[in-house]
Formats: C-alpha cells, sequence, structure tokens
C-alpha cells in the first residue's frame, strides 16, 4: 500500500485548452491544472516504488476543501466534523483525473490499471488531498 498528502488546496482538472502553432492544432492543460499535477508528482515520487505497479489497482482519493470564510463558528464546526460536505463544484471526479494523471509513469504504468476507485469530497482548515494505493492481488 502507498498513502501519501499532497497540502494545499485541491485544484480540479481544466478544460484542455488549445492554440494553433504553424497550422497545427495543440492541446494542453490550463495553468493551474498543471502546476497541480506537477506538484503531485512530486510529492508521489517521494513514495515511488521500486517498480511500477503493473496490475489492477484501488485507488482512494479524499478531497479536503478550504473552509469557506463566509461561514459561521456553528458551520464551521459542522465542516470540520465532517457533518457538512462540499456540495458546489467542482465535481469529485474532475478532482481525480488531475490526480491519475499525475501518477502516471511514477506509481503505475497506465490510469485504465485503476479498476476500484474511491473519490470523497470534504471541508477542512487544512486543504489537501489524502491519496491510498492499493495493488489488488490478481489471484
Amino acid at each position: 500500500m502507498i498513502k501519501f498528502i499532497v497540502y494545499g488546496e485541491p485544484v480540479a482538472q481544466g478544460r484542455p485548452r488549445a492554440t494553433i502553432i504553424n497550422g497545427h492544432i495543440r492541446m494542453y492543460d490550463p495553468k493551474k491544472s498543471k502546476d497541480f499535477k506537477d506538484y503531485v508528482r512530486l510529492v508521489a515520487s517521494e513514495h515511488r516504488p521500486e517498480k511500477l505497479i503493473e496490475g489492477p489497482i484501488s485507488l482512494d482519493v479524499k478531497v479536503y476543501k478550504p473552509i469557506l470564510k463566509s461561514f459561521s463558528k456553528k458551520k464551521k464546526a459542522a465542516a470540520e466534523a465532517g457533518q457538512l460536505r462540499p456540495t458546489t463544484k467542482p465535481d469529485v471526479d474532475n478532482y481525480v483525473k488531475g490526480v491519475k494523471d499525475a501518477l502516471k509513469n511514477v506509481i503505475w504504468k497506465d490510469d485504465s490499471q485503476v479498476v476500484d476507485l474511491h473519490i470523497s469530497k470534504w471541508y477542512s482548515e487544512t486543504p489537501r488531498v489524502e491519496i491510498t494505493i492499493m495493488p489488488i492481488d490478481e489471484k
């Protein structure tokens, strides 16, 4: 099992951008998404296995968004206790897209190896993304 935490405000994968260079269309990530992926890749590289995981993988991603400044003390306490969860955009799957892209060729060979995925969104005074990777032993 590989487990690590990426501290800082989580960034959802943004829509790809396009530009035309020498008559060819080139797609690229928005800067915020690219920077977040680079940061996740850097943190993950400290937990890199000796050999890339090749079989099926279970991935658990917990996204902790910052508590909103507009929250009352009561609402803040409920959010920190996990009783109040973020139902605002972006969607949970957009957070995990960037994480999966960042972990490719660092932890595993290809995103298609993720066969079991659990994503959840929470509030916290300490914004972060907690990532747990578990190789699934095939019998």
